[in-house]
């Protein structure tokens, strides 16, 4: 993961009010200098199996078909209610502009792809291709080693924050995402953690199912990523690509043929 050096912005006192997603923030002049890793205290997590579709209360699946488009899935989180309780930056030095938004079923954020190359070193990410390069990810595989970014294609979410902590949202390692740049949708797991206030990074494996040109050092894109995240889903186990595309398609599917959540009542 990229860790950047930088105070911590300190986290609103209350939910931000409904809004429409703001773009994603300028490219910035240059990647982030690492610093020290913040995988200490990372374990693997329990094995289970995909978990299914939307949370409870949602409205039934309408009968559909084929494969999510980027447009359908974009459609569908074009509006912001967020549930962190500030906003994230894309790299340090950057605004902090990037709110995570939630739906009864999944949380989602608009941000850049840094490429995340740690964990099990390949020809491709190692300490020389990647000078901030770490042998761990938080999430281990089912033989207990280090992901590997060069083949699975992972997330990164932020370390828990009271900004923002991911798993009173249901999002562990593991958990199905799916991933949108310009017309491509792909799809992953949560495999990583990184920096508490920066958000919007990827593995190697990820970043070339996007198109996106995947070198650690100068590759990724500046804006224009969607990171969706599906609420209490899990891959078993976390390496398996295939379950996630399987796992990814379905709640996808679900996802956007689900009634949008009813609006929040104003009845005093």
């Amino acid at each position: 993961m990229r860790v950047q050096s930088l105070t911590l912005v300190a986290a609103s006192a209350a939910l931000l009010a409904p809004t429409t997603l703001p773009g994603a923030p300028p490219p910035p002049d240059r990647r982030a200098q690492p610093q020290a890793s913040a995988h200490a205290g990372a374990h693997s997590h329990p094995r289970v199996r995909p978990s299914a579709g939307p949370g409870p209360g949602a409205s039934p699946v309408r009968a559909g078909g084929g494969a999510v488009g980027a447009a359908e899935l974009l459609a569908k989180v074009r509006d912001c209610a967020p549930v962190s309780k500030g906003h994230y930056r894309s790299d340090a030095g950057t605004p902090a502009d990037i709110p995570v938004c939630g739906t009864s079923d999944a949380v989602f954020w608009q941000a850049d792809l840094d490429v995340d190359c740690d964990g099990q070193a390949g020809a491709h990410c190692n300490s020389r291709t990647d000078p901030a390069f770490s042998a761990a990810t938080a999430f281990t595989g089912s033989d207990g080693r280090p992901l590997n970014a060069e083949t699975l294609p992972y997330i990164v979410v932020p370390a828990p924050s009271d900004r923002w902590d991911h798993r009173a949202d249901g999002v562990r390692g593991g958990s199905v995402a799916a991933v949108v740049h310009e017309d491509r949708v792909r799809y992953a797991v949560v495999g990583d953690i990184g920096p508490r206030d920066i958000i919007g990074e990827g593995s190697y494996a990820l970043a070339e199912e996007l198109g996106i040109r995947p070198d650690p050092r100068a590759g990724g894109v500046p804006s224009g990523v969607t990171y969706l995240v599906f609420k209490d889903s899990r891959v078993e186990p976390i390496e398996d690509r295939q379950a996630a595309r399987e796992a990814g398609e379905r709640l996808a599917r679900q996802f956007v043929d689900t009634a949008p959540d009813p609006a929040p009542s104003t009845a005093s």
